[in-house]
Parts: C-alpha cells; structure tokens; sequence
C-alpha cells in the first residue's frame, strides 16, 4: 500500500459520516470556528471536535491559529485526490461495461442467427 492509498483510505472513511460531509459543505462556505461549526448540529463541541480530527487527518481541513481561535478552512487538494482516483476507475468500469456489452449483443446475434437456420 503506499502513502497515496493509506491517505485515499483516510478521505473515504472520513467523506463515510454525513456529519463530516455537512462540515465539509459548511466549510465549502469559508472558514469557521469549531463554535460555528457545532451551532447546526444537535451535537457538543467535543463530538464536532473529534468529527474535525478525521477530516484533519484526512487532510480535508486545516486549522489555524488565530488569537483564542482555531478557524478550520477546507482543504481542495486532498478532495481532488480522491475524485481523480474516482475519474481513473470510472473510466475503466466504462470500459468494461462497454466490453461486456459487445459481448452479449454478439451472443444474442449469435442466438438470432441459430434461431434463424433451424
């Protein structure tokens, strides 16, 4: 496994919880503080705050230091990552459905001609 598949295996388990998917959407907005983003959610700081360490491990988010807070800020690299590796296996699930596809339209042409001659 090398460390693009470990840190793919940490963006798909972490895009897994609707919770971090909103955070991730709310994010999508700009920055927030784990205060803003808790207020939605019928959740405590602490649970929002554990959602926030997976999606940073993930490296979906980032945080900084600002004063007291710690703003969160989306992170688009790690997300482009994933819908590339996505992009790469779609087209070769393409492929093969568009392969198995040829083979049963030759099978069924294949059925029609022996109907045909009997």
């Amino acid at each position: 496994m090398t460390v693009t598949d470990d840190r793919l295996s940490f963006t798909f388990a972490a895009l897994a919880d609707p919770t971090r998917r909103a955070i991730l959407a709310r994010l999508a907005g700009g920055e927030a503080t784990v205060s803003q983003l808790t207020e939605p959610f019928a959740l405590t700081q602490q649970a929002i705050s554990k959602h926030l360490k997976v999606l940073e491990r993930a490296g979906l988010i980032s945080r900084s230091r600002t004063a007291q807070s710690r703003p969160c800020r989306l992170e688009l690299q790690q997300l482009d990552t994933a819908a590339e590796w996505i992009g790469r296996h779609r087209q070769v699930w393409a492929a093969r459905s568009d392969r198995l596809d040829d083979h049963l339209a030759a099978l069924r042409g294949g059925q029609a001609e022996q109907e045909g001659t009997t």
